[in-house]
């Protein structure tokens, strides 16, 4: 979690666990407001990323976030996931090459990633989407100059794609950053893009499976 007074970065928790619970996070970010001298009646609103993701970690961090504007009377501003990811490497990457083209990946189930594809402004080029990857994923992008590659989805993508000439995959690890989600977060509030709080849902991009389920279907 962070906090942002316009641009400016006030603070930020960031935890990378296995497992996270809503009990957790409402602390941490108590914490976080408290430790910057602010109260959380201080907040103009509310971000999320809302995904797309695991199911569980989509549906605390939403919980949480709803659960805070219905509390505090405060908005709800949504940011997609794959579109923070790429903010974290593009303002790096692109002024060393203006032609790059982004695709942050979540990694899902075997072979399949969900992922998008951005220019070196960060304009979409393709939609979020859940793709399975083989040797021809992504063939007409690739024909048309180097493709960045990155998120926890890319190692899989990488074994499969990793000689093509103008795939680029980065070496450092990224993961979801609320830094960079409140930064986007903060042009949402100037322009008043706000969710609605009572029927705001996460982007699952697809429907979850259970366990008891996937037995089922086998």
């Amino acid at each position: 979690m962070a906090l942002h007074d316009g641009s400016t970065l006030l603070g930020c928790y960031e935890l990378h666990t296995e497992r996270t619970s809503a009990a957790m996070l409402t602390t941490l970010i108590g914490d976080l407001v408290k430790h910057t001298g602010h109260e959380l009646s201080d907040l103009d609103a509310i971000a999320v990323a809302k995904g797309p993701g695991s199911y569980t970690g989509l549906r605390i961090g939403v919980s949480t976030a709803k659960g805070l504007c219905f509390a505090l009377d405060k908005p709800l501003l949504s940011v997609n996931t794959l579109r923070a990811l790429t903010e974290q490497v593009r303002s790096s990457l692109s002024t060393l090459n203006a032609s790059l083209t982004f695709c942050p990946m979540i990694d899902a189930r075997r072979m399949e990633v969900y992922c998008a594809f951005y220019d070196a402004d960060g304009r979409p080029i393709r939609p979020t989407a859940a793709e399975i990857i083989d040797e021809y994923s992504f063939a007409s992008l690739l024909a048309q100059g180097p493709v960045v590659f990155f998120g926890d989805g890319a190692a899989k993508c990488q074994a499969v794609l990793g000689a093509h000439p103008n795939a680029i995959f980065l070496d450092q690890p990224v993961v979801p950053s609320a830094q960079t989600v409140g930064s986007l977060a903060t042009a949402l509030l100037t322009e008043g893009m706000f969710e609605d709080v009572a029927t705001f849902e996460p982007f699952y991009l697809k429907e979850f499976m259970s366990t008891q389920r996937k037995q089922a279907v086998i």
